[in-house]
């Protein structure tokens, strides 16, 4: 299941934080995420519950939602006193000493933070007023833990970071924040893994000229489920309420910021009506002492009701009444907070999607949020209640009309702006948009192996919400589209994609694939997405794909090429054919991280965007017996023109695909001989599926595995050793790549790279067909200097250069370089081609 963290920054049982996560968590529940909730006790110093343990807080919350929280208890000089002298000294005052010790025990807090993760193996995190700079060692924290375990669990944006009270919105009176520009506050980190959100534009504005290298930022007001709410019998009755009398209803927390004692000085001016306060008076207890206090001062302690906490009221608890009840019996909802205190002003909301109209006081950001969108409601604009606004409230108290009117009207405007599917729009387009890999999976007639591949697809150790398969069948007429189907019903949690391609040929079933989930993946600004090869007889590592992502995100390459095996076991009687697989793939694992290789079709990503760029797979078409059939060489191709472009290639050793033997078992005779896929220069797919027993009991004699090295070695090393140069000259400067050739070899493959790109400048059909010739010419000219490279680096077995083709026993040694031109050029007769072969089948 999908396990959805929240952390409120409130460090309260029951906030409008913790109100707006609940809300927030039911769209995550109704998509089949489970709900845990850190309510921030140690995080902010002046709640008086730093590491505290949980105890009757759930009662508050829904019973879906599990608290929870990192063990954060233990940490030498983690302690409430030092967040607090942070707060004050580091954040207030601009103190910078102290900055060593919070990095330190941020990077002890991201361990705490991660582990928690794993245990509970979350899926997705939301976080509610990150930004707000009570306790920066947190935040620095949470956004190293972010990019920790977003890297670890190959997951993408799987952060919803939503700010309430920015510091320069929240009591900028007070300077507890410190001044603009907020030299030690943390700003917004610009991250793969978050989506920030602002309740609404000016906040969005302030926060990207604060952090001006963020790029994704939404502005999501609150929202809320715009239904009335019915009246809850006994609701009256059981807080000593007058049926008939009118009800303000003051939802709020009891501490000063509120400026509750507005309610009561407005109460004191209007007859027979009462002031409901929903909150918890035992937060403060000084603050509740003084409006008691001052209600008897008034006269008004007979009409007021400090009611307590109440649930919130878009979810239904087992505690007996809550927020809805409340404002079901309400007649009028007040918020008469003070001026720099709230930066949002939820129970405004909360009364407009209610059906309850409201009056308010002048806030900082009251026009802002609710009074440039034409909602209607008495404004007090001065210090306490005066004439003109008592008047106000009590014409609205008398004139039920005008009350019916005014809350239907802002009823109609809440729905528009307010209503609950804009987070649920919010929610799903994150969801959607988590799928950044489309892993493209070419079929024809594997109704054998499918179910394997596929297997192996879905146990990959990586969220099913990050990546998808697209299934292209070829022509399949066997079981495979039913087994694929079949598995796709049987694994609703993996997103399969089935389509068809009706021509026939591995190529232009890859680019039907490919060109499909290039259309499909989302478009948010900043985010890469992948199209990612598999094949259909190939098994993947369970690591494979999120090593793949994670070596792609971290080099920001526009290929990444995986590794490749052979499962041993297969070739236990065939010692010397292991040993002929071995030295290839030894030499590749080398050469791969020098140059970065090149795709192959049985696994590599490509980001999205360069995909478009260079035009996407190109089908090119050859003559076969007298008919047109595709090239396959469309990988390789489509990586040279990658290459060619400027982008860059990436190898990830850690990403592993093991390669069906049958690519030996059934076809040993064309690799020995290095005819596998073709010769003359016709490059063709040969059917290697079992029509005859295997021949994996029987080894190859010593002549035959040199043979099948030779053209393996033949094949390998023009492509992965030469063309990389060809492609990208600057490689030739890299630290790695002179010492792996040596200073003196490096500067004669430069200058003599140099003369065959300006002697060679005719464009050819196809980028594999215009660099075969060079690769070709280089090989042949350097091949005793890079086989003695590749002896010192490799290992001393990989021998010499196979044999030069006898027609070169003719060529005087003055003029080798000039005959090889002539033999790589030489296409009408086919011979370079198949002396090198295409033997890399290995």
């Amino acid at each position: 299941m999908s396990v959805l963290w929240g952390i409120s920054f409130d460090a309260t049982p029951i906030s409008g934080l913790v109100v707006e996560f609940v809300k927030t968590a039911s769209v995550f529940r109704d998509r089949g995420h489970r709900v845990h909730l850190d309510l921030g006790y140690d995080i902010k110093a002046d709640k008086n519950a730093f590491f505290r343990p949980y105890r009757e807080e759930s009662s508050a919350l829904p019973d879906w939602v599990r608290l929870d929280r990192p063990c954060l208890a233990g940490i030498e000089g983690y302690q409430a006193e030092f967040v607090a002298e942070v707060l004050r000294e580091v954040v207030g005052a601009g103190r910078a000493d102290l900055l060593p010790q919070v990095e330190a025990l941020a990077c002890l807090v991201a361990e705490r933070i991660v582990a928690a993760w794993r245990r509970a193996q979350v899926t997705f995190v939301v976080v509610e007023n990150g930004t707000l700079p009570e306790n920066i060692i947190y935040t620095k924290a949470l956004y190293q833990a972010i990019a920790l375990y977003g890297r670890e669990a190959g997951l993408g944006r799987f952060v919803l970071w939503r700010d309430h009270d920015l510091m320069w919105q929240s009591e900028p009176g007070s300077g507890k924040y410190g001044r603009e520009p907020y030299p030690h506050a943390v700003q917004p980190v610009d991250s793969p893994h978050i989506q920030y959100v602002a309740l609404h534009d000016e906040a969005a504005r302030k926060t990207l000229s604060w952090a001006r290298d963020l790029h994704d930022i939404a502005v999501l007001p609150n929202t809320f489920d715009h239904s009335p709410p019915r009246p809850l019998p006994g609701f009256r009755a059981h807080f000593g309420i007058p049926e008939g009398v009118p009800i303000i209803a003051r939802c709020t927390r009891v501490i000063p910021q509120k400026r509750i004692d507005r309610d009561l000085h407005l109460i004191a001016q209007l007859s027979d009506v009462h002031l409901f306060v929903a909150g918890d008076p035992a937060e403060d207890p000084d603050e509740f002492l003084r409006l008691q206090r001052l209600g008897a001062d008034l006269g008004v302690t007979e009409r007021v009701v400090f009611g307590g906490r109440l649930a919130p009221r878009e979810v239904r608890t087992g505690r007996a009444y809550s927020i809805r009840d409340l404002l079901a019996e309400a007649t009028l909802a007040s918020f008469l907070t003070s001026y720099d205190y709230e930066s949002y002003g939820n129970p405004i909301g909360e009364a407009i999607a209610s059906g309850v109209p409201y009056l308010t006081s002048d806030y900082a950001l009251y026009h802002t949020v609710y009074g440039h969108l034409g909602f209607r409601a008495p404004v007090l604009t001065a210090d306490l209640p005066d004439q003109s606004f008592v008047d106000s409230v009590a014409e609205l108290l008398l004139d039920e009309g005008k009350r019916a009117r005014m809350a239907e009207h802002n009823h109609r405007i809440g729905r528009q702006h307010f209503d609950r599917d804009r987070t649920e729009q919010l929610v799903d387009d994150m969801l959607a948009t988590r799928t950044r890999l489309s892993v493209v999976l070419p079929v024809f007639n594997e109704a054998a192996n499918l179910p394997a591949v596929l297997a192996s697809l879905h146990a990959q150790e990586l969220d099913h919400d990050l990546y998808d398969i697209v299934l292209v069948d070829n022509n399949s007429t066997d079981d495979t589209v039913a087994v694929a189907r079949a598995f796709a019903a049987a694994h609703p949690s993996l997103t399969i994609h089935l389509l068809d391609e009706p021509e026939q040929g591995v190529a232009c079933a890859r680019k039907t694939g490919m060109d499909f989930a290039a259309r499909r993946l989302g478009r948010a600004a900043g985010t890469r997405y992948y199209l990612v090869s598999a094949d259909a007889d190939c098994r993947v590592d369970s690591r494979w794909l999120p090593e793949l992502f994670r070596t792609m995100e971290s080099n920001k390459a526009a290929i990444g090429v995986c590794d490749y095996y052979y499962n041993p076991a297969h070739f236990t009687a065939r010692p010397r054919l292991w040993d002929a697989i071995q030295r290839t793939l030894r030499c590749r694992a080398v050469t791969f991280a020098l140059f970065g290789g090149f795709p192959d079709g049985k696994g590599f990503a490509v980001d999205r965007d360069v995909y478009e760029k260079v035009g996407g797979i190109e089908i090119f078409y050859q003559l076969h017996n007298g008919h047109f059939v595709n090239h396959l060489s469309d990988d390789w191709d489509f990586g040279i023109r990658v290459r060619g472009s400027g982008e860059d290639i990436v190898y990830a050793p850690t990403s592993r695909v093991e390669i069906n033997p049958r690519r030996v078992d059934h076809a040993i005779e064309e690799v020995i001989t290095g005819r596998a896929y073709g010769n003359d220069g016709i490059i063709v797919m040969r059917d290697i599926r079992p029509e005859r027993p295997s021949t994996r009991d029987v080894d190859l004699t010593e002549a035959q595995a040199q043979q099948a090295w030779e053209f393996s070695i033949k094949d390998f090393t023009p492509k992965n050793t030469i063309l990389p140069l060809l492609l990208t000259p600057s490689l030739v400067d890299s630290a790695d790549v002179i010492e792996f050739f040596g200073a003196a070899l490096v500067q004669r493959l430069r200058a003599r790279i140099e003369e065959i790109a300006d002697e060679m400048r005719v464009v050819d059909f196809t980028p594999i067909h215009v660099y075969k010739t060079p690769s070709y010419r280089l090989y042949l000219e350097f091949a005793d200097e890079i086989f003695a490279r590749l002896r010192a680096t490799v290992g001393e077995d990989i021998g010499y250069p196979p044999p030069l083709p006898a027609c070169f026993s003719e060529v005087p040694p003055a003029r080798f370089r000039e005959f090889v031109r002539y033999y790589c050029e030489d296409r009408e007769s086919g011979e370079a081609h198949n002396y090198f072969g295409n033997g890399g089948v290995f």
